[in-house]
């Protein structure tokens, strides 16, 4: 297999390049942390992409159950359609519905498995997981038949850190932690995305945008993604880069702020900035 370099729409760091090489050797989870925003979703879509691998995507919320992974029952269906007397009933397998492990486990090629945001779901969740991560089979106590992967997917699993892993399940992953892009890096990242952008306004937005990040007291730093959003809509609105370098003290916020910001405490705070900026002049 191929080694993973990054994407031409994905700049990767030298670090994450060789966590995620270093996690497919080892046929390990890579348990992927870092601020909201900094690519730990897209990651998974990039490295299928590099690799030329399929995409299996389990994006988890508080109500998942592990066993959602595998496979579920459905009694209530088997039960209406036996009142309904189809005939279906009298085969379990039936009512049988494959999870997204289930289905990189019998893909009939090598699979990315993403398991985004795991630390949204219950403490024990990724404990009921450990067996089967591990072995890379199941037992389907229903049809009586084991589920056994054809070929070890390539598994990556993000996390935003609202809440501790067991120990047990961390010892079984590769971690790594994506730091926030350097300045030299987020202008690559940008040019990536955006090879048109032109580079005045290119940086002014960025000195803006890393102001911001920088403000004592701001309490949701923007991410990449926001900033890709903001500099979507600069180029939308043809806005100069004199509308982001005016020197005005009557002017705090950037224009169309609200891509950055996104709570009404940081807009408030900026506010706060400008009155003081007034005072003082």
């Amino acid at each position: 297999m191929s080694r993973f370099q990054g994407t031409e729409r994905y700049i990767a760091s030298r670090e994450l390049e060789i966590a995620v090489n270093a996690a497919v050797a080892l046929e390990r989870p890579l348990l992927i942390k870092g601020e909201p925003g900094t690519g730990k979703t897209v990651l998974a879509q990039e490295v299928a992409t590099a690799l030329g691998l399929p995409l299996i995507e389990w994006h988890i919320k508080s109500t998942t159950k592990a066993q959602q992974g595998l496979y579920e029952y459905d009694a209530v269906a088997r039960l209406r359609d036996g009142q309904l007397g189809d005939p279906r009933v009298h085969e379990i397998g039936n009512y049988i519905l494959r999870g997204k492990l289930w289905d990189a486990f019998e893909s009939a090629q090598r699979a990315v498995l993403l398991i985004d945001e795991i630390d949204k779901a219950d403490i024990e969740f990724p404990n009921d997981l450990l067996l089967e991560l591990d072995r890379m089979r199941f037992f389907v106590y229903e049809t009586r038949q084991t589920i056994v992967a054809h070929h070890r997917p390539v598994v990556i699993i993000t996390s935003n850190n609202e809440k501790e892993l067991p120990d047990a399940f961390l010892r079984r992953c590769f971690f790594h932690y994506i730091r926030f892009p350097d300045r030299e890096t987020m202008e690559r990242i940008v040019e990536a995305h955006y090879p048109h952008l032109k580079r005045d306004l290119a940086r002014e937005a960025l000195t803006a945008f890393f102001r911001i990040r920088d403000l004592p007291g701001i309490r949701k730093k923007p991410a990449t993604s926001e900033l890709l959003d903001w500099l979507k809509l600069l180029m939308i609105e043809d806005l100069p880069a004199e509308a982001l370098r005016s020197t005005d003290r009557h002017v705090v916020l950037p224009p169309l702020h609200g891509a950055l910001l996104k709570n009404e405490q940081d807009v408030h705070l900026f506010e706060r900035l400008a009155f003081l900026a007034r005072r003082e002049s």
